[in-house]
C-alpha cells in the first residue's frame, strides 16, 4: 500500500511540475516566421532574433534568397539610413569571393547612401509583410519622411549596418563595383528596353551594383 502511495505522491509532483513549465512566460522562444507579426519582434533584440550562417554555408544560403524575391536595400547608419525595394539580381563568386549583384536605377537615393558608405544589407521577408516592405519602393527617401513612416521595424546589426527585424533573412555586403549598362550591352530585346527605360526616368543608366557577402543572417 506504501508503494502505491508513493507513486500516487509522485504523479501529482508531476503534474504540478508540467502546469508551471506551461505559465512560464515563453517570450524569448522563437516564432514561426510564417506567422509572426511586427509586435512580436519589435521589442526584441538583434541577438535574441538572428544568428550567424557559418561561412562554409553563406553561398548555399545566398542561393536561397537573392533573385527569387524581391529584397529590401538598405544602406547608411542608425542615425541616417534609406531603404528601396529591387528585384533582380542574384548570388555569385568574384575575385574567389562570394557576392551578389543587382540592378538600380542610376536616380536612386539609396545608391547614394551605397556609394558614401560602401556597404549595404538585402533583407528577405516572410510573405506576410509584403505590403510593409513593397511601401518602402513606392515612394523616395530623398524629399519624404518615408523611413519615418515605415511600420518596419530598423535593427542594427553587430557590424552596424542596418536591418529589419521582421526580415527572416539579412545579408550584408560590401560594395565590390559599379558599373553601367547600355543598350549595346544587351542582346534581347527585353534588355534593351529595360535600359532605355530607365535612361527616360533616370537620365542616367541603370547601375549594375556588385557586393561582398560578408554575413548572412537568418532568423533563430
Amino acid at each position: 500500500m506504501k508503494k502505491y502511495w508513493l507513486f500516487f505522491v509522485g504523479m501529482i509532483l508531476l503534474a504540478c511540475n508540467a502546469s508551471t513549465n506551461e505559465g512560464t512566460d515563453n517570450s524569448e522562444k522563437p516564432v514561426d516566421i510564417r506567422m509572426e507579426t511586427t509586435e512580436d519582434v519589435k521589442d526584441r533584440s538583434f541577438d535574441q532574433l538572428f544568428k550567424a550562417v557559418p561561412d562554409a554555408g553563406v553561398m548555399d544560403e545566398a542561393y536561397k534568397y537573392v533573385g527569387r524575391s524581391f529584397t529590401a536595400i538598405t544602406s547608411g547608419t542608425s542615425a541616417d539610413y534609406n531603404s528601396m525595394v529591387a528585384g533582380w539580381g542574384g548570388p555569385g563568386t568574384m575575385f574567389g569571393k562570394p557576392v551578389t549583384w543587382c540592378f538600380l536605377r542610376a536616380n536612386r537615393y539609396t545608391l547614394e547612401y551605397i556609394r558614401k558608405e560602401q556597404t549595404y544589407t538585402m533583407a528577405y521577408f516572410p510573405e506576410q509583410y509584403n505590403d510593409q516592405v513593397l511601401f518602402l519602393g513606392s515612394k523616395t527617401g530623398r524629399d519624404t519622411d518615408k523611413m519615418k513612416e515605415s511600420t518596419l521595424t530598423p535593427v542594427e546589426t553587430p557590424s552596424g549596418m542596418m536591418g529589419y527585424k521582421e526580415a527572416e533573412a539579412i545579408i550584408e555586403c560590401k560594395l565590390v563595383e559599379i558599373t553601367s549598362v547600355t543598350p549595346d550591352d544587351f542582346y534581347l530585346k527585353e534588355g534593351k528596353d529595360f535600359v532605355i527605360e530607365g535612361y527616360e526616368d533616370a537620365g542616367d543608366y541603370h547601375k549594375m551594383v556588385f557586393g561582398e557577402i560578408t554575413k548572412i543572417w537568418v532568423k533563430k
